[in-house]
């Protein structure tokens, strides 16, 4: 195979995960009335909760490039489904923080636990440092993809 191919391959396979990926989070989406811009923002303060991040209202919409209309329907709608509440941020009450109900959680459980069990599974077939060239050369496509959206 040609140096150009096997970079190319990787590319469309990469692609082809995304799309996988999208159209799993729309069925999810599609399931709990919500629109994937929803799913995207949950997904956003779940991984800001894991690192131990404060997400605001603002931070929530430049993550995801919308106005401050657009977060505030945004919040607005989740919070409605019980699926994130607003809270004055202890250190700083005039700040308003983000935060992801249990409710939120438990449905993404419900329905990604199984795939996310079968993906851990999957990854048992390679040794550490297979997995570690995995993680950094996905670290590195996210990096290169977030560079250019920015652009």
């Amino acid at each position: 195979m040609s140096e150009v191919a096997e970079p190319m391959r990787l590319v469309h396979l990469l692609r082809g995960l995304t799309v996988e990926l999208d159209l799993f989070g729309a069925e999810f989406a599609a399931r709990n009335g919500l629109h994937p811009t929803d799913l995207r923002a949950l997904i956003h303060l779940l991984d800001a909760a894991r690192a131990g991040e404060v997400v605001t209202p603002g931070r929530l919409g430049e993550a995801l490039g919308l106005n401050s209309a657009g977060t505030t329907g945004l919040v607005d709608r989740l919070e409605r489904l019980g699926l994130i509440r607003r809270e004055r941020d202890p250190q700083d009450r005039r700040r308003v923080r983000l935060l992801v109900e249990e409710r939120a959680v438990e449905l993404g459980q419900g329905f990604f636990g199984g795939l996310i069990g079968d993906l851990v599974a999957a990854m048992r077939q390679f040794g550490p440092g297979e997995l570690d060239t995995a993680r950094r050369f996905l670290e590195a496509m996210s990096e290169v993809v977030a560079t250019a959206r920015k652009e």
